[in-house]
């Protein structure tokens, strides 16, 4: 809602008011100073010749610009079933300002059903490319049927220099007694904007794994918001974020536990070089009725730069009294010890330190279960590391 204070351009476009430091889940994300205006949203999507470069071998559904291309589409499994023009979820209140600015422009929204284990063996990739400066919004509706075995990898990449906008809404629905491992894969350039929003649902027995990476962009905001609704469910979320440059990447989540005897595990690597900002808030809530919960949050960093900055917030709201619940967060640099011990056996500082900075990391990528996808996130992760270590 609008109100007598002068507005920025972003506001008039978007018909709200962006929120500041004021606004609690935006405390160390001002968009309203942070975002000042939108560009205007991408008419004639550009595929670039189809030069997105595949990381593994997966079933690929092609996003360019914001637009899906049915006909570089691969051949989907038996199983998985698209749903066309499906309806965007409503933004209410100021926590929900990434849904409203979803619903700018002429992005595709679209549905993803999976049954069975049409993607057990052979993931299926979202794949998300950039080619064009402006301003996108993508939207996916996706359910995991009962009993059904998926893994799905959302990865976004954008070409070199172009200052966009995109913004990526997924309604992830987990069913009754499925098996789900959702991998986030996030390589945008230096100059992109990224706001992604994964609203979760898990029923009764459900089982999902969450992967994010974030290796890029100038500003990131990664919400993920999950209800546990079923008894039995459980939810195990890792993230790694390379953060560097100017860089400012926020990962905010929250996990309401609603019934009782489930549990939940999250647990963050970050990596901070040059000046960049760091963000991470995690809120768990345990209702009265959710006995027997087991949740657990970690945030863990590893400073590299006196220039860096992270800022961690977990929080815990309980209103149940059998429980098992924790969180922790912690900020540290290289130990001069560890260090000082592989420099002894002949190896050179700057590789000693990024053999460091690599177990770091690697100790939450090598618990995925796939090979080749732990091969490619640590391939992209030594990218990372030479470019910004």
């Amino acid at each position: 809602m609008m109100t007598n204070i002068e507005t920025t351009p972003a506001e008039q476009m978007l018909g709200r008011l962006l929120p500041t430091r004021r606004t609690e889940s935006f405390h160390y994300t001002d968009l309203r100073s942070l975002i000042r205006e939108f560009p205007a949203p991408v008419i004639t999507p550009e595929t670039g010749g189809d030069n997105y470069k595949r990381i593994v071998d997966a079933s690929r559904l092609p996003i360019f610009d914001g637009k899906f291309f049915d006909a570089l589409k691969d051949e989907l499994p038996a199983g998985v079933t698209l749903v066309q023009d499906v309806e965007r979820p409503a933004a209410n209140g100021l926590d929900d300002t990434l849904l409203a600015i979803n619903g700018l422009g002429e992005s595709d929204a679209f549905g993803v059903v999976i049954e069975g284990d049409a993607t057990s063996e052979k993931p299926l990739g979202l794949a998300h490319m950039a080619n064009s400066a402006g301003l996108t919004n993508v939207y996916h509706n996706v359910t995991v049927k009962p009993g059904a075995n998926a893994c799905v990898i959302d990865r976004y990449v954008s070409s070199d220099g172009i200052a966009h906008v995109s913004s990526a809404v997924v309604d992830l629905s987990i069913e009754k007694g499925a098996t789900a491992n959702w991998i986030i894969i996030q390589e945008e350039n230096t100059d992109a904007t990224r706001l992604a929003r994964l609203n979760i649902s898990l029923a009764e027995n459900a089982d999902l794994n969450v992967f994010i990476l974030n290796a890029g962009g100038k500003l990131v905001r990664q919400e993920i918001n999950v209800v546990v609704s079923g008894e039995n469910a459980n939810l195990d979320i890792k993230g790694v974020n390379l953060i560097g440059g100017n860089s400012h990447v926020d990962v905010t989540t929250v996990l309401a536990h609603s019934v009782p005897n489930t549990t939940s595990n999250q647990l963050f690597r970050n990596i901070m070089t040059g000046q960049g900002k760091g963000v991470f808030q995690g809120q768990i809530k345990v209702h009265q009725i959710a006995q027997k919960t087991d949740a657990k949050m970690a945030c863990n960093t590893l400073l590299l730069s006196d220039d860096a900055a992270f800022y961690a917030k977990p929080e815990l709201e309980i209103f149940a009294d059998d429980v098992i619940c924790g969180h922790g967060a912690t900020v540290t640099e290289l130990e001069d010890d560890h260090l000082f011990y592989l420099m002894a056996r002949g190896i050179k500082e700057r590789t000693a330190r990024a053999l460091l900075v690599e177990a770091f990391v690697d100790e939450v990528v090598e618990e995925l279960e796939s090979e080749p996808l732990i091969e490619a996130l640590e391939e992209i992760i030594a990218r990372w590391l030479e470019k910004n270590g």
